[in-house]
């Protein structure tokens, strides 16, 4: 079967790798990204691939990405929820409404916008698959990042629950759960840290590998080799599940 994947947030790093390989497997694939210049881009280097520019954070814009995808290829098989914003890096104490809400309308907001979409058409055709992506920081805790945590706490929650409620349907629900990704966004975070703490970019790096046990980070291609099995027949009873691909964070500084 040609799956029909929609992969969020898909114009670079995780999520244009995750678009890539499925595109090479055969698939129909389509992206969306808040960024216009990063999706075109993307869809130049890749024939075939379409694409729409979105703030998934506004359910019109999810209903703008899944119609477009609809018209290009017809019913969704497959749902990549990559999408996800860091959120604010502060005291509890000192997070904005604003902060707070906006990273909770894309990090499970979105995510839940995208499901009910796809969801009829995937039960109505007794086949799905949807992957959302958590972070390996809901089992390690984070302080001065609770939007961050919680709100992916919250996909760990909408994962297990849509894989109870659609399992009937033949529609397969995982959530995966990064580490140290390396990408630029993680640099960023490094950057940060070792701004606010007076260190070097690759001393708060090497403290942390120092907590993960495999004492490495996670490629981009590595998330998407995980995804494109979750998605494929050898995983076909896989569900339900919350796949760490970290090399096991023990902590986070």
């Amino acid at each position: 079967m040609e799956e029909r994947v929609i992969v969020t947030g898909g114009a670079d790093s995780v999520g244009r790798v995750i678009a890539e390989q499925f595109r090479a497997s055969g698939a129909r694939v389509h992206i969306c990204d808040v960024r216009a210049d990063a999706l075109e881009a993307t869809l130049a280097a890749n024939p075939g691939m379409t694409g729409t520019v979105a703030n998934v954070g506004d359910p019109a814009g999810v209903a703008r990405v899944v119609q477009d995808a609809e018209r290009v290829f017809g019913d969704v098989s497959v749902l990549v929820n990559n999408v996800g914003i860091a959120g604010p890096r502060a005291a509890l104490e000192d997070i904005s409404d604003d902060d707070w809400r906006d990273t909770m309308e894309v990090n499970v907001g979105a995510m839940f916008q995208f499901m009910k979409r796809v969801v009829p058409s995937m039960k109505r055709n007794r086949h799905g698959v949807i992957i959302n992506f958590s972070t390996g920081s809901t089992r390690t805790r984070l302080p001065m990042r609770t939007p961050y945590v919680v709100s992916k706490a919250a996909v760990e929650s909408l994962t297990l629950n849509a894989a109870r409620e659609l399992g009937p349907f033949n529609v397969r629900c995982n959530a995966i759960l990064p580490g140290m990704i390396d990408n630029e966004r993680m640099g960023r975070i490094v950057a940060g840290i070792a701004h606010e703490s007076g260190r070097s970019a690759a001393d708060v790096e090497a403290d942390y590998l120092k907590y993960i046990s495999l004492r490495c980070k996670v490629q981009p291609d590595d998330l998407a080799q995980t995804v494109l099995f979750l998605a494929s027949g050898a995983a076909s009873k896989i569900t339900g599940e919350l796949i760490a691909v970290s090399g096991n964070v023990e902590w986070e500084i």
